[in-house]
């Protein structure tokens, strides 16, 4: 077995990940015995100040509704002011949350999150109170997701910098039903929200470290001690025993060998089949003999995002105790040019028995994913089969960094995956599969190629992966290429990987439980 001189990445046992854990706690109460000196108030209308918002008006005599005029504050969802000194009060955050048709879950989630990005809470000592009134939603216990938008927008990573964030926020929300809006933040969102924290350490971590037996060490020890959990490791030797020549030839190019890490949360009765997710990861990608051009390969750290993503949502499931059979599945390799490398024209065969003709070795999610997936169906026999890969630049320049691609043999499991995406936070738009495209995956000396002739590359790429798919198996595929990485901040995420997918197969996970 090769190894990084690095050995397996000793961070990744003890420091590693602490960004995974929020920066900030949150507390839920209905009355307050100390009147904190900092202050959130929600306002739905800024011509009818309620609660917290009307008694300080009152108590400055009017200063706050003339403050609110001169700052040409509107109410309207997300707007911000922030003030000081306002009936003794030393800083009263102001935020809009006016909605004709009530506020979302993810709405909630993502005010949460434009008020840590406000305070800069990973950088900053705060301590405030965060009132409820002013919320209008359906939504039950806003003030947990509220804190689970916080928890998601409190990231920082810089453990390579010199000077490190020190960033503590101490949240008290006033609330009513505080004791079940405590519960469901700290025995359920707050999971998912260090499940996305999990995946933006991984995919922002340099490749020079992360490499596929470093990954499994982190993974393995964020799920030390987490209960119901099996975790299996394929090394080179076994990859090559089962055949699995497109896992094992896109990482013989590399002097860290490739693995399959397998996740298995035993949620449900042992008889009922198991829902498979399925990541692509690549810990770096260079393109391989194919080689990408050097603008912006730097990003190429963040290929493994799929496999991060599948960690990340087994993490948050198994800690919640959701009811639900799961397995992940994700094989990591790192693609490398060297005298070792497989080259453009190449043969591969699968553990399928499926030969691929290898048109670009910069197509190489696709390989490893084929032998996953089959892997996958054969060990475990799923009853439903999820991937999720950064797959395609097609995807991303259809679809901006808007929305993943998801693509299906069953446009009404697409539309349902849209429903998914809207309820999560994180969007999802279909892309077509079609017979066509099988075709032009043929290859004259081999059963199929790797990739395609024309334009439409996420759905080739998709074709490739559903050629490995049982064609009764329920299937979905996302292509998160264009939502992996941003380039400016959003509301609950900072500039750099976001975690796409945690949150979207956990509702999908929630979705699926019997």
């Amino acid at each position: 077995m090769k190894i990084n001189s690095i050995t397996a990445f000793s961070l990744a046992l003890f420091g590693f990940s602490a960004q995974s854990l929020a920066g900030a706690s949150f507390n839920f109460a209905s009355s307050a015995s100390v009147d904190k000196k900092s202050h959130v108030v929600f306002i739905n209308s800024a011509d009818n100040l309620q609660g917290k918002a009307k008694e300080i008006d009152q108590a400055s005599g009017g200063q706050l509704t003339k403050l609110i005029e001169m700052n040409k504050f509107s109410a309207e969802k997300g707007d911000l002011l922030h003030l000081q000194m306002v009936a003794g009060i030393e800083s009263i955050l102001l935020v809009g949350s006016q909605d004709d048709d009530g506020l979302s879950a993810p709405e909630l989630q993502n005010l949460g999150g434009k008020i840590a990005a406000k305070f800069e809470s990973s950088k900053n000592t705060l301590d405030f109170t965060m009132h409820i009134e002013g919320l209008e939603t359906d939504v039950l216990f806003p003030s947990a997701h509220l804190a689970y938008g916080y928890h998601l927008r409190d990231y920082n990573f810089d453990q390579y910098k010199s000077k490190k964030s020190e960033g503590n926020s101490k949240v008290l929300f006033l609330t009513p039903k505080a004791e079940q809006a405590a519960n469901l933040y700290n025995k359920d969102l707050a999971y998912i929200a260090q499940g996305v924290h999990l995946t933006r350490d991984l995919a922002t971590e340099p490749g020079k470290n992360m490499y596929p037996q470093a990954f499994v060490d982190v993974v393995k020890t964020k799920f030390k001690g987490v209960k119901n959990i099996e975790i299996d490791v394929l090394d080179m030797r076994d990859i090559k025993k089962l055949n699995m020549g497109a896992l094992a030839g896109v990482g013989q190019g590399s002097i860290n060998d490739p693995r399959l890490l397998v996740i298995q949360y035993n949620g449900a009765e042992k008889s009922e089949a198991p829902v498979a997710l399925v990541g692509k990861g690549i810990t770096f990608d260079t393109g391989g003999i194919s080689l990408k051009s050097n603008s912006g390969m730097w990003a190429m750290k963040s290929d493994l995002a799929g496999a991060a993503a599948v960690a990340g949502t087994l993490y948050a499931a198994a800690q919640r105790g959701e009811n639900i059979n799961l397995v992940g599945f994700m094989p990591l390799a790192e693609n490398m040019p060297s005298q070792d490398a497989i080259r453009p024209g190449d043969v591969l065969e699968t553990m399928k028995g499926v030969s691929i003709e290898i048109m670009s070795t910069d197509a190489e999610g696709r390989l490893v994913l084929a032998d996953a997936v089959y892997y996958a169906q054969q060990k475990f026999k799923p009853r439903m089969l999820v991937n999720i890969a950064t797959l395609t630049g097609s995807a991303a320049r259809a679809l901006s960094d808007e929305y993943a691609a998801v693509i299906t043999r069953d446009f009404a499991l697409s539309t349902k995956m849209m429903s998914v995406g809207e309820r999560s936070g994180e969007h999802v738009w279909p892309l077509p599969l079609h017979e066509n495209h099988f075709k032009q995956i043929e290859s004259p000396i081999a059963d199929i190629k790797n990739s395609g002739a024309g334009n439409p590359g996420a759905s080739i790429g998709a074709a490739v992966v559903a050629t490995f798919i049982d064609d009764d198996l329920p299937w979905v595929h996302l292509d998160i290429a264009g939502v992996d990485w941003l380039e400016a901040d959003i509301d609950v995420a900072p500039k750099g990987s976001q975690g796409w997918g945690v949150r979207f197969m956990d509702q999908f996970v929630r979705d699926e439980v019997k």
